[in-house]
């Protein structure tokens, strides 16, 4: 049944202005030994949950049919791995055909509270958001039981997140706990998006594009026997690339594509000052070395002046990026199908 229980902002439950009809997706691959588990605390007001067998060597959507005995579970197979991206999204696309009006992604490994699913969907029932994510840094006292490695790559992650998706609101991207209304799937490009595990920091990229509204919702971390899949310190590296990519083609879509404001052409100037005040100063140099002679102070102020220049033209572009997270949900404008 289409739940009419929204939470308010401290979890409470209170009267939602709207019906939804909430979905979970589960992507599975060697999550056997939990799954069951997980499946079993997922809320009432669930309607449907697609537990999405990315090929998996444990049969986990096999082992589900036999032991579920739950009839809101569908299980969903892909043909070959697709990784959790592929995953998400094939559970994403049978939500969608299904009428679904939330969807709520949820990892098969136990480490999400699922009692907190109604926290989660609370703004988007609300229509303050588009999609909201677990930040498990808001309690001080449940960093504290991270491993410092952890700590430090999310750090970094989150930095490199903030510049490449342009939601510098947010924090702890790797978190997998996430919510999204149906619409908002619909206008996203799901065969483009990353299916691997940058799966999660490409939809932030892929959001911005449509300016849809991102919220962190305060999560609790919570760890057990499970063995995550994902190695910070491993991905770090390979994700720079992809942050790089990301980076430049959100600035080039949202500030000389779609749109042309003071804050491109600050941007163009920018980069103009800076580099030419960073050659300039390189042919100094090298002229200096090739002739013994040490450059003059009015070469140096030459070279000086535009780099200051560029740098703060730079610093006001980067004012107003950070002032152009979007504030205004779509997902209430956009039509049925």
């Amino acid at each position: 049944m289409p739940t009419d229980i929204a939470p308010a902002a401290d979890g409470v439950a209170a009267p939602a202005p709207a019906r939804c009809r909430v979905a979970v997706v589960v992507p599975s691959h060697r999550v056997r030994a939990h799954i069951l588990k997980v499946l079993a605390g997922i809320p009432g007001f669930v309607e449907r949950i697609y537990v999405v067998d990315d090929c998996c060597p444990e049969a986990s959507g096999r082992f589900v049919e036999e032991e579920c005995r739950d009839p809101r579970v569908a299980v969903v197979r892909n043909e070959r791995n697709l990784g959790v991206g592929g995953a998400v999204m094939a559970g994403y696309a049978r939500a969608v055909a299904d009428g679904m009006d939330i969807v709520v992604k949820m990892d098969g490994d136990d480490q999400m509270d699922s009692g907190a699913m109604a926290q989660l969907i609370g703004p988007i029932v609300r229509g303050e958001a588009d999609y909201t994510k677990g930040n498990r840094f808001y309690d001080l006292t449940q960093v504290g039981r991270m491993p410092p490695l952890r700590i430090f790559g999310n750090a970094v992650l989150s930095f490199m997140t903030k510049l490449s998706s342009g939601y510098w609101d947010i924090f702890d991207p790797t978190n997998g706990y996430t919510a999204i209304h149906a619409k908002v799937i619909a206008r996203l490009p799901l065969r483009k998006i990353s299916r691997r595990f940058f799966f999660e920091t490409d939809m932030l990229f892929r959001l911005n594009t449509i300016r849809a509204v991102v919220i962190d919702v305060p999560m609790d971390a919570r760890y057990g026997d499970e063995t995550s899949n994902l190695r910070i310190a491993s991905v770090v590296v390979d994700f720079l690339a992809k942050h790089v990519r990301n980076t430049g083609k959100r600035i080039f879509y949202n500030y000389f594509l779609r749109d042309l404001s003071l804050a491109s052409v600050e941007l163009a100037l920018g980069l103009l000052f800076v580099s030419g005040g960073a050659l300039l100063g390189l042919g100094f140099w090298f002229n200096s070395f090739r002739t013994g002679v040490m450059t003059g102070a009015g070469s140096v102020m030459l070279v000086a002046l535009p780099i200051i220049i560029g740098i703060q033209l730079l610093l006001g572009f980067l004012a107003y990026d950070i002032a152009s997270v979007p504030r205004r949900t779509v997902h209430p404008l956009l039509r049925d199908g």
